[in-house]
């Protein structure tokens, strides 16, 4: 879906604010393939063997979104910010569960030599980043969800500007110095949590 072709999901995503259930089921066909880009662009980032695909974090988010009640929704951009950060805190919480379930729950005990593999890195730079991130959003706000648009969210400038009501140099500059700030935290380590 172009930029331009935003007024059919706009007005669907104004009718589903106002209570519109039919609305609904006609937006997700417009946005699906949106919805899968991000999918897809997170799955990414994420190790080979993850348990969920692209389709599955897309259906998730989905259910995550219907259940959201009386959202005022302003527009495609919009909603595609919250359905990127739904993705990633779905992504996050996945990412701890198998985080906890390493730590203990049930498992069986090994000495240090009986180790088959180290855990993938890719799961603690994932939720490194996302508690830096929550570190960042009570820093600065803006900055955060800068962040969220444009990293997770994959939106453009003009798209992340037009979101945040901002001008489009202010979400360079935000993304710039966030991403200075994030890099800085995650390397310090300070975000990254001891459970």
């Amino acid at each position: 879906m172009s930029p331009n072709s935003d007024s059919g999901p706009t007005e669907l995503l104004r009718a589903w604010s106002q209570g519109d259930e039919s609305a609904l089921e006609r937006l997700v066909p417009l946005v699906y393939e949106e919805l899968h880009r991000l999918a897809r662009r997170y799955m990414r980032q994420e190790r080979p063997d993850h348990t969920l695909q692209a389709t599955s974090l897309v259906n998730e988010a989905y259910l995550r979104l219907i259940e959201i009640n009386r959202v005022e929704w302003r527009d495609r951009a919009h909603f595609l910010a919250v359905a990127a950060q739904m993705m990633r805190r779905i992504l996050v919480e996945s990412a701890r569960n198998r985080r906890r379930q390493k730590r203990g729950g049930g498992a069986v005990h090994l000495k240090l030599d009986e180790v088959q593999e180290l855990p993938d890195a890719k799961e603690h730079d994932f939720v490194a980043l996302s508690d830096a991130l929550s570190g960042l959003a009570t820093f600065d706000a803006r900055m955060s969800q800068v962040v969220e648009l444009r990293f997770f969210g994959g939106l453009t400038v003009d798209e992340t500007a037009e979101v945040l009501n901002v001008s489009p140099e202010t979400v360079m500059r935000d993304w710039k110095t966030a991403k200075a700030w994030l890099l800085r935290e995650i390397r310090r380590g300070h975000h990254i949590p001891s459970s």
